[in-house]
């Protein structure tokens, strides 16, 4: 259910990838001025994930994904009243940060309701749903703002009200049994206070190359596309087919090699491989760029994904405690949510002034360095906590 109410979330998130066209198009903006409004969506998801991750650990994620999903309506709909750079700069600010305080809640969600076995293959459950949801949102996006720009935004705000609704419905009981099973234990267990993850040395260290890595993978959200327009000269149609492409793979793919991952690799090699893959598939792109070149670099890309983002979430949800899963959720979402500001400017930044080879293949490069961090890293951070079985959970 909580994958579901993702999927329908996430169908709904049609709007970002026509906030450019519309702030062009629609009201005229300069590209500079459109991508200064843009960043404000970065911006807002980085507060976002730290209000989030705070709040959930106070209030529980139940009521963070309730409100997240409710607010995120009339925000929705009040964004086409807003004609100014300043004006739209502000209400993508707000409803970012409304949106984003749903992420590190719905990864708490997912630790409490998955047996701790089947962590990583909830994560990436979760993250079939969110990938499935990108591909519908675009393709319908597409479709309405066609129609109405206005009518996209209000398409949107009913996607987000369906899965609150959803949300509550189903797990308002649930959670009315867990808070009494958890009063039930407190009673009889003295819960210790536990550290902020902002004091945890080890973890941030972590946090740290979790950013660097998110800027080598964002490159696909940013310059990949414009590599294949001005580069590869692919048409749109074509440029479409292979983003559809990855999507299809990862929702074919993940669960499969997910627990492939866990029954034979360690969390510190899981990683190694998996940033060593997404990093080789940029690094290829530097000496070719033909179709079937495009297509094996997309292919690797897509494992390499498999292989470290669902286990990002696991080894953060390792090494936080029973009461301050929140926190560091919240705080390792952050390290994507600042890769997502740096990345499109670093990213075109050297391509524009040093070329898209020299881009692919400092990226690989930085990759590679990356990967071998996270493999003496995460065992040195887990202190030889290598299965998902050690996760502790207030309950117990």
């Amino acid at each position: 259910m909580l994958a579901l109410v993702m999927l329908i979330n996430r169908a709904g998130s049609m709007v970002l990838p026509f906030l450019g066209v519309y702030m062009t198009d629609h009201l005229h903006f300069s590209i500079e001025n459109s991508g200064i409004v843009l960043s404000f969506f970065g911006i807002g998801s980085v507060i976002g994930s730290w209000f989030g991750g705070m709040i959930t650990d106070k209030i529980g994620e139940y009521k963070v994904q309730s409100l997240s999903l409710l607010l995120s309506v009339p925000l929705f709909c009040l964004i086409p009243l807003f004609k100014t750079e300043a004006g739209l700069a502000g209400i993508i600010l707000l409803q970012s940060i409304v949106s984003e305080t749903f992420r590190p809640a719905n990864s708490v969600a997912i630790t409490k309701y998955a047996r701790p076995e089947n962590i990583t293959r909830a994560f990436s459950l979760n993250r079939m749903a969110v990938n499935l949801g990108f591909s519908i949102g675009p393709a319908l996006g597409g479709i309405l703002s066609a129609i109405s720009y206005e009518f996209l935004f209000f398409s949107n705000a009913l996607a987000a009200l369906l899965a609150g609704l959803m949300y509550i419905w189903f797990f308002r009981k649930r959670t009315r049994l867990a808070k009494q099973k958890a009063r039930n234990v407190k009673e009889a267990v003295v819960i210790k206070k536990e550290n902020s993850p902002y004091q945890d040395g080890k973890f941030l260290i972590y946090c740290f190359f979790c950013m660097l890595f998110s800027i080598c993978f964002f490159q696909l959200f940013s310059t990949l596309t414009i590599f294949y327009k001005d580069t590869a000269h692919l048409s749109q149609q074509n440029i479409g087919y292979i983003l559809a492409y990855s999507g299809f793979l990862i929702v074919l793919l993940e669960m499969g090699f997910v627990q492939l991952a866990e029954k034979y690799f360690s969390l510190g090699f899981t990683m190694l491989i998996g940033t060593f893959l997404c990093g080789f598939s940029y690094a290829m792109l530097g000496f070719d760029y033909s179709m079937v070149t495009l297509v094996v670099s997309m292919t690797l890309l897509c494992i390499g994904e498999i292989w470290t983002l669902p286990f990002m979430s696991t080894i953060t949800a390792l090494r936080s405690g029973a009461n301050n899963k929140g926190a560091y959720m919240g705080l390792n979402g952050m390290s994507f949510s600042i890769a997502f500001i740096i990345t499109p400017y670093i990213g075109t930044l050297i391509a524009d002034k040093l070329g898209f080879n020299t881009l692919w293949i400092g990226t690989g490069v930085l990759a590679l360095l990356i990967a071998a961090a996270f493999y003496f890293i995460v065992p040195w951070m887990l202190k030889g906590k290598e299965t998902t079985k050690e996760i502790k959970y207030s309950e117990e």
